[in-house]
C-alpha cells in the first residue's frame, strides 16, 4: 500500500459516483450539465452525451478501483472519495438546478 494507490483509489471512487446522475439522467432521456456544455458543468448536454460521459467515468473509476488484496486504508479511501464526490457534486448539481452557477459561483472553474 502506498500513498498513490491510496488516492487511486479514492478517484475511482469519485469517478464511479459521477457516472451516477449522468447515466441516470441520460437513461431517462433528460438533459443533464457535462464538461462539454456551454459553460461547462452549468449548462446542459444531451442525454446521449450524458451516456457517453456516465460510460467514460465509469470506465476509468473502475480501473482505478484496487482489484484484488485491497488494505483497509485503500477501501476507506474509495468510500470517502465517493462520498466526497457525492456531496460536491450533489451541492453543484442542485445549485445549478435552481439557476445558480454552482462552484462556479465559488470561484472554482470546471
Amino acid at each position: 500500500m502506498s500513498v498513490g494507490s491510496i488516492l487511486r483509489a479514492a478517484l475511482g471512487g469519485a469517478l464511479v459516483i459521477n457516472a451516477v446522475p449522468h447515466g441516470v439522467s441520460g437513461v431517462q432521456g433528460k438533459p443533464f450539465p457535462t464538461p462539454f456544455s456551454d459553460p461547462p458543468g452549468v449548462a446542459d448536454s444531451p442525454p446521449l452525451v450524458n451516456v457517453g460521459w456516465s460510460a467514460a467515468n465509469a470506465i476509468a473509476g473502475a480501473v482505478l478501483l484496487p482489484k484484488r488484496d485491497r488494505s483497509t486504508a485503500e477501501l476507506i479511501a474509495v468510500f470517502v472519495g465517493a462520498i466526497t464526490a457525492a456531496a460536491v457534486v450533489s451541492y453543484h448539481f442542485g445549485e445549478v438546478r435552481q439557476g445558480r452557477a454552482g462552484l462556479r459561483g465559488r470561484g472554482i472553474r470546471n
